[in-house]
């Protein structure tokens, strides 16, 4: 039976060592809290660091703490003190946190965190593999292990792999600053499912993606390394129950039940007619806005006096990464914010600011949740903020107001909040006095349709949407990939190649023999291949045909001596051996000078573009040109082609990030099908990766081996991944032709492929 592995930075347990005897305590976190019941069922465990340097534990310590864990079915990966410095404080919360958070000012790129992070994700990966078998459900989590899910596909090719990242992940124009972004990237693609908690954070995900590094994204799929990668976005919900069930168990207490906290919350309301209370909880954490927030409720009580003395601010603010420099600037900051607001205002019965630099216990923050009237929640950028649903779901009679900022993901689907810019102090205090006026009725509508949303999409039904969709993917993947040569198909061509006396063999050139470059003129043959060609072509009995949408005398230049059969420009001009070139149609250019001015006019108004003039087509390449824009110029182009062509036999071909106008009696496939009149062949073999090949692909009989290079739709019967794995195929031809080849033990491709 296959199992799930859930990944993370930390175990959810807490594990305190006391006289060499270990106490194990559940995390209450949120990831602990939403991944609990996935972590229950079935054959499951979760791996990640245990909290316990390995410096602190000796090998007696280390065998009781992994046994420990093991019962509750967690594995543990060592980290030492250095690991945490570099990797942790490091890389992790000095480089990737504020970057992707969207505060340069704060980020450091140290090339000895980077290297660290690297180490440390491999000790990751490690202890993975050593708990997972093919087939096995893994799903890492969060900007720590961004690297893992790479290093677990190469050794995993048959896992299913997902990936969720809890922080915002930042625009293009912020992400490209990352030294290290290609490698980033690279290792997050190595799953096959990559959630985000908006389509916002997907959106910026793709962009690097097709920019950086220039993959072709299809809406929210990529197609990589043989792989189509699935993007998106599953807004992480809040265990609702529980959060709603402690309040209404909450205001059931009687006076003994009560804490101390809510006595004095009690207290206070009582002392105090009328008077309402401004909650705040979150990390200290300069991405939450903590002193913005004071700032703004220093105005509110500037613009309106008419509150002073009739509300408080609550302000939980919860201990994070204090060794950190910038995190002890912020704590600094904030104490002196609040001693300033409270110096400035207070007078001898009320205080504006209750601040509490602590954690708290559950049932403290249900007091909290429960007694405060507003809670503002003003991150100046979040990747989702829990504490903003926690909120509305202890609101069991629906009164209160949630004040959200719009930076928060949250604020996608809790738009019955009053959002809010947390960099705008004006309205921030216009919507705390709207939020304290509010009628009850008003709050009521608004909150139901809060707590209805957030009680249907819990956190398990998050957890549980997202694996639904992972294993969707996989589904998608293996139908995607059902036309691949499986080893009895692979068995069969061979012998069929083998056996066959008259062989033909047609192949496209870019995209096929060798991979895409900028510059189309630099992608010349190399001597590997040139060897490889040579010795197909010098097979008796096989007809080498190289079919390419390049113009003759580029083929001619690189070919012309090789004694190949050649077909330029996608079947306007062939070339026998060493004879001279010959049209196979009869064609017109007179149209070339009336639309070369128009793709011109792109050429000039799209950066990294060029115009290809051939003989008897021009092509307008995209390659080089930003992503988005060549895409959006390309689809504008095609329309207007469409307009200017109608008074000519002419046809708009779509390749791999170039679109070519030619005469439309001139394709791959008309050019492939005059190749079989000239011969009998017993054996036909094509192969290209592109639009312009689907033409061959259809016009070749049904016995023919069609063969398509990439995961795309296509009419070809098979495909291979890319142009290392064509060659590979032809040199089994090779093999496979050979007199005293052993057909039976040969293999197109290794195991892996």
């Amino acid at each position: 039976m296959n199992k799930t592995i859930i990944v993370s930075n930390r175990l959810p347990l807490q594990i305190d060592i006391s006289n060499d005897k270990l106490r194990i305590t559940p995390s209450v976190g949120g990831l602990a809290t939403g991944m609990k019941s996935v972590h229950e069922e079935g054959k499951t465990l979760w791996i990640g660091w245990s909290g316990l340097k390995e410096e602190d534990l000796d090998d007696t310590l280390t065998r009781k703490v992994d046994q420990a864990v093991a019962q509750e079915h967690c594995a543990a990966v060592s980290l030492t003190g250095k690991d945490l410095d570099n990797f942790y404080y490091g890389f992790s919360n000095r480089t990737l946190w504020p970057l992707f958070h969207y505060f340069m000012e704060y980020t450091y790129f140290e090339n000895i965190q980077w290297e660290s992070y690297k180490r440390v994700n491999r000790k990751f990966a490690d202890m993975v593999l050593k708990h997972t078998d093919d087939g096995d459900t893994i799903w890492i989590h969060d900007y720590q292990l961004l690297l893992l899910p790479e290093l677990i596909k190469r050794e995993r090719p048959n896992a299913s792999i997902g990936f969720f990242l809890h922080i915002p992940f930042p625009s293009y124009e912020v992400f490209r600053t990352m030294p290290w972004r290609e490698e980033l990237l690279r290792g997050m693609l190595g799953a096959d499912l990559l959630g985000f908690h908006t389509y916002d954070y997907e959106r910026h995900f793709l962009s690097s993606v097709r920019r950086i590094l220039r993959l072709d994204t299809h809406f929210n799929e990529i197609s990589y390394e043989g792989r189509t990668i699935r993007v998106d976005s599953f807004p992480m919900g809040i265990d609702y129950r529980k959060f709603h069930n402690a309040a209404i168990a909450h205001g059931r207490q009687n006076e003994a039940q009560k804490s101390d906290l809510q006595k004095r919350l009690d207290t206070h309301l009582l002392s105090t007619p009328g008077a309402k209370m401004i909650l705040s909880i979150d990390r200290l954490d300069y991405t939450k806005g903590i002193p913005n927030r004071l700032r703004a409720f220093e105005y509110f009580l500037e613009k309106y006096p008419q509150f002073r003395e009739k509300v408080r601010f609550v302000l939980l603010a919860v201990p994070s990464r204090s060794n950190v420099p910038q995190y002890q600037l912020l704590k600094k900051e904030t104490d002196e914010l609040v001693g300033r607001i409270n110096g400035r205002f207070s007078s001898v019965s009320w205080t504006p600011i209750w601040y509490f630099y602590r954690s708290m216990p559950f049932e403290n923050l249900i007091d909290l949740y429960t007694s405060c009237d507003v809670a503002l929640i003003t991150p100046i950028r979040d990747g989702m903020n829990l504490v903003a649903k926690e909120y509305i779901a202890t609101r069991v009679d629906q009164s209160g107001i949630l004040v959200l900022s719009e930076m928060a993901g949250a604020a996608k689907e809790m738009n019955e909040a009053l959002l809010i810019n947390p960099n705008n102090f004006e309205q921030i205090a216009d919507t705390l006095k709207r939020a304290l006026e509010m009628p009850v009725e008003e709050q009521a509508e608004r909150n139901a349709f809060l707590q209805q949303r957030l009680e249907r999409y819990s956190v398990d039904k998050w957890a549980g949407e997202f694996l639904k969709a992972l294993r969707a993917t996989r589904k998608l993947h293996h139908v995607m990939v059902s036309r691949k040569l499986n080893a009895e198909i692979r068995e069969q061509v061979l012998l069929d190649y083998y056996k066959s006396k008259n062989r033909l063999l047609l192949l496209d050139y870019d995209g096929t023999l060798v991979n895409f470059t900028n510059k189309p003129k630099e992608a010349r043959p190399d001597e590997a291949l040139y060897d490889l060609l040579d010795r197909l072509h010098q097979t008796p009995g096989t007809d080498l045909v190289i079919i390419s949408g390049r113009d003759k005398e580029t083929l001619g230049e690189w070919f012309g001596d090789r004694g190949y059969t050649l077909i330029a420009e996608h079947g306007a001009w062939k070339k026998e051996g060493t004879e001279d070139w010959t049209p196979l149609e009869t064609l017109r250019t007179d149209w070339m000078q009336n639309l070369k001015p128009v793709l011109d006019t792109f050429v000039d108004r799209t950066p990294g573009t060029f115009l290809e003039e051939k003989n008897f087509s021009l092509a307008w390449h995209f390659r080089k040109a930003d992503p988005e824009l060549g895409q959006m110029r390309a689809t504008e182009l095609k329309t207007v082609l469409t307009s200017l062509i109608s008074n000519y036999e002419l046809s708009v071909l779509e390749g791999n990030k170039v679109i070519e106008i030619k005469s439309s009696n001139v394709n791959k496939g008309r050019a492939s099908s005059r190749m079989l009149t000239e011969k009998n062949y017993d054996f036909i073999f094509a192969m290209g990766d592109d639009w312009t090949d689907e033409y061959m692909f259809e016009q070749l009989p049904d016995e023919a081996v069609t063969v398509k290079v990439g995961i795309k739709k296509s009419g070809a019967r098979y495909f291979v991944h890319d142009t290392e794995k064509v060659r590979e195929l032809l040199e089994h031809f090779l093999q496979a032709g050979s007199e005293d080849a052993g057909i039976g033990n040969t293999l197109f491709f290794s195991s892996k492929n």
